[in-house]
C-alpha cells in the first residue's frame, strides 16, 4: 500500500519533525515570505524524504488522503486560501498543541465539528478544553534523543529550556524563574533567552547533549502544554524539577524522576539537595528515563498517529458510502 498522504503546515517545528517519522508523506505548503505556517522543510531540521514542500498555489493541484489542521489560522482562514472545495470535504483532524489560554474551564474550542477528530498532545489539554461536539482523543508526545547521548550531571547548575520567556512573562514562569536565580545557579536557552541572561539558542539536535552535562532540568512554567524539551531531557535521563501544574503532575514523580510542587521554596530546597548530591541526581535521572522510554518511545508515537489517520479516513469512507446507499 502506499503511504497515506497528509496535508499540513509548518507550526511547531519539533514537534513536526518527530510527527514526520510517522510512515506518510506529509506535504508542507510553502511561500516565499515569513507568514506563519508556510515555511515548509526549514533548514533546523534533517527531514526525510516523506516531508514534501509544495509551493501554496499548487496544493489545489495534489490528491490527499488527510488535511491536519495545527492552528486557527490554518482552519479559519489557510484552507479556505489553498484548498478546493473537494479537498476540505477530506476526513481533517486538528491537532491542538496548548490548553485553552482565555478561561482555562470555558473556552471553546474553535472547532465545533462532529464529523472531524480534535486531537490534544496531553490529556490535561483534553480535560480543559470545552470540545464542542467534536470528537477528541489523546497522543502522548513521542521523542527522539541520540543514544550516544548519556546523562553525566557534571556542572552543579540547572538547564531552563524556555523561548521567548521575557516577552511571555508569568505563564512562562519569568518570575519564577528570577526568584530561583537568586538561590539557585541556573543557566537558559531558547529564542531570546539572553533577554534573560541567557546562553541564546541551542540548535534542536544539539540540545540533548547540551542539556546532559547540567545536574537537574528545572521548568517554571505556570501553564502550557507539555514541553518537548521536558520529554528530552527526561529520555536523555535528566532529572526534572518543575511546578505541579498543567501535565507536569503526571509526568514527574517525586524521589523517582525529579520534584515537583506549587511551593517554589520546596522546589529551591530541593535543588539545592541535587547540586550536593550528584549521586541522587543520577538515581532520579534513572527514573525519569525510565519513565521516558515507557511514555515517549517514538515507535508508541508513530503508531498512535497511523492509527489515528487510518481511523478517520476509514471513518468518512465508511459514512461516504452509507450517503451514497441512501441515495
Amino acid at each position: 500500500m502506499k503511504p497515506l498522504r497528509v496535508l499540513t503546515w509548518h507550526i511547531h517545528g519539533s514537534y513536526l519533525y518527530y510527527l514526520t517519522q510517522t510512515p506518510c508523506t506529509f506535504y508542507l505548503p510553502k511561500k516565499n515570505s515569513t507568514e506563519e505556517g508556510y515555511g515548509g522543510r526549514t533548514p533546523s531540521f534533517p527531514w526525510g524524504d516523506n516531508v514534501v514542500d509544495v509551493p501554496a498555489e499548487d496544493v489545489k493541484n495534489i490528491e490527499f488522503d488527510c488535511i491536519l489542521f495545527q492552528s486557527k489560522k490554518n482552519y479559519l482562514e489557510d484552507q479556505y486560501n489553498i484548498l478546493t472545495e473537494e479537498q476540505r470535504a477530506l476526513p481533517k483532524i486538528y491537532l491542538e498543541h496548548d490548553p485553552p489560554r482565555e478561561v482555562p474551564t470555558d473556552t471553546k474550542h474553535v472547532v465545533d465539528d462532529p464529523n472531524m477528530l480534535l486531537v490534544h498532545v496531553t490529556h490535561f489539554n483534553n480535560l480543559m478544553w470545552d470540545n464542542n461536539r467534536t470528537p477528541s482523543a489523546v497522543i502522548d508526545h513521542g521523542v527522539m534523543v541520540d543514544k550516544g547521548v548519556q546523562y553525566t550531571g557534571e556542572l552543579s547548575k540547572g538547564i531552563v529550556v524556555i523561548n521567548g520567556i521575557v516577552k511571555r512573562g508569568r505563564r512562562l514562569g519569568y518570575d519564577v524563574f528570577k526568584k530561583v536565580s537568586e538561590k539557585i545557579p541556573l543557566d537558559i536557552v531558547g529564542m531570546f533567552s539572553e533577554d534573560a541572561g541567557g546562553l541564546g539558542e541551542i540548535n534542536n539536535r544539539e540540545l540533548a547533549s547540551f542539556i546532559s552535562k547540567y545536574r537537574f532540568f528545572f521548568n517554571p512554567i505556570r501553564y502550557t502544554s507539555l514541553g518537548l524539551s521536558v520529554c528530552e531531557a527526561m529520555m536523555t535521563g535528566v532529572p526534572v524539577v518543575g511546578l505541579a501544574t498543567t501535565e507536569m503532575v503526571v509526568t514527574v514523580k517525586n524521589d523517582y524522576s525529579g520534584y515537583v510542587h506549587t511551593d517554589v521554596d520546596f522546589l529551591i530546597e530541593k535543588m539545592q539537595m541535587l547540586l550536593d548530591n550528584a549521586e541522587k541526581a543520577k538515581e532520579l535521572g534513572k527514573g525519569a528515563q525510565a519513565y521516558a522510554n515507557e511514555h515517549f518511545n517514538i515507535e508508541r508515537f508513530k503508531q498512535d498517529w497511523l492509527t489515528t489517520f487510518d481511523k478517520v479516513i476509514h471513518k468518512a469512507s465508511a459514512k461516504k458510502n452509507r450517503l451514497y446507499k441512501v441515495a
